[in-house]
């Protein structure tokens, strides 16, 4: 069997890069492990996607926007930071845009939904599940992959989108930078007594981060970050318990929070591939970034990483290029390094500075936002980019 572009995984990513390619007469196998429920009616991870201006512009470029119900998207038109107990904040907001609004925060698997009810009835899109691949044999025209059904696959370029822990990328020979944090990322759904305003919230106390993330209605996601160590406590707290834990944390502003449905816990480890591409293979989504969650770039990057890609493939293409070369996928890799680059290091350098509990550092935590606080220049400059209505990056939380 031969195909012009396999994808591995039908995550976010691997199904974005697909919807990317529906208006072309490339033909494109998809291969996911998990079996085609899953894939087709995803249910709730906890996790709750802070989208730019720009990463929405993609999704309605592809088609996928439209297909996203209304009631399940929420404005975000504030984001507040504070430093430990303090009644003090940095604030943004957008005031470019004509709505105000910063972002928009749609659940991970409303997204990925919409995504691969644009891709199911592609005429020039395949879709196997149940399936993983086992090896990818280069050769200077193609690429050959064994699937663990026993069948063979030849294709000019191979896309790997197979999560932050990517199995194919290291049997591919690349190396990636991994930074543990030792944490654990806690997500809950909450209902309030009181409304939120649709206003993001984060919350650096010493020991634990806790951010609120304003969905539809009176209600909204709750994530809470410890260190590994006390994760299991907290996942394992009686409803009730749980409950009057958060409400104490946020000091009643909200009233009473009750949890609806499951708590999710999720290690926070970030990775950084040491290249994004190779001859016939390349790396999108988290197998080439995987972002610490703090600054919420991690989707938006990928996102914009795929369309890169996948505008990259389109002029090589209408100039007949080999779309599977070095030289061909070297664009894409140079435009998306410079977007990622500082945004990863960036924002581990924001967590170690957030999160470390040191005299010293928590004055240095304090100057900073006090100085961000008081310099316009500063707080525009971070505005703009957080708003993100047309090119770099992303929302803070």
């Amino acid at each position: 069997m031969e195909y012009d572009i396999v994808i591995i995984g039908g995550g976010q990513a691997g199904l974005s890069f697909a919807c990317s390619m529906i208006d072309t007469n490339i033909q494109v196998l998809l291969v996911e492990k998990r079996p085609l429920d899953l894939l087709s009616d995803p249910k709730s991870d906890g996790r709750e996607i802070a989208l730019t201006h720009l990463s929405v512009d993609i999704l309605k470029k592809m088609g996928a926007w439209q297909l996203i119900d209304e009631d399940v998207i929420s404005p975000m038109k504030e984001a507040r930071v504070f430093d430990g107990d303090s009644s003090s904040f940095l604030g943004f907001k957008n005031e470019q845009a004509s709505n105000g609004v910063l972002g928009y925060l749609v659940p991970n698997y409303k997204i990925c939904k919409a995504l691969y009810e644009r891709v199911k009835d592609a005429e020039n899109i395949e879709i196997m599940t149940d399936i993983t691949v086992d090896d990818v044999k280069r050769q200077t025209e193609f690429s050959q992959l064994n699937l663990s059904n026993g069948e063979q696959i030849n294709t000019q370029l191979v896309i790997a989108a197979d999560s932050r822990f990517s199995t194919i990328r290291r049997k591919m020979g690349i190396p990636a930078l991994m930074k543990d944090f030792s944490k654990v990322m806690i997500v809950s759904q909450m209902n309030h007594q009181k409304s939120h305003n649709n206003i993001t919230l984060e919350h650096f106390h010493y020991g634990r981060t806790l951010a609120l993330l304003p969905m539809v209605g009176n209600t909204s996601s709750i994530v809470l970050t410890v260190t590994a160590d006390k994760a299991d406590e907290i996942v394992n707290q009686s409803e009730q318990e749980f409950n009057e834990n958060i409400s104490q944390l946020f000091k009643g502003e909200f009233g009473q929070m009750e949890l609806q449905g499951e708590r999710y816990a999720y290690p926070l480890i970030g990775v950084y591939s040491q290249t994004f591409v190779s001859h016939r293979f390349a790396l999108i989504g988290d197998a080439a970034v995987g972002m610490h969650p703090v600054t919420a770039h991690g989707a938006n990057l990928g996102l914009r990483g795929q369309d890169i890609l996948a505008t990259t493939i389109k002029n090589a293409l209408r100039h007949g290029e080999d779309m599977g070369s070095v030289a061909v996928l070297k664009r894409y890799e140079r435009k998306q390094i410079h977007l990622t680059r500082l945004m990863y290091f960036g924002t581990n350098g924001i967590v170690a500075l957030f999160t470390n509990d040191a005299p010293v550092v928590k004055q240095i935590r304090k100057a900073v936002l006090k100085i961000a606080t008081h310099f316009p220049p500063i707080k525009y400059l971070i505005s703009h980019h957080l708003a993100n209505t047309r090119s770099k990056s992303i929302l803070p939380f």
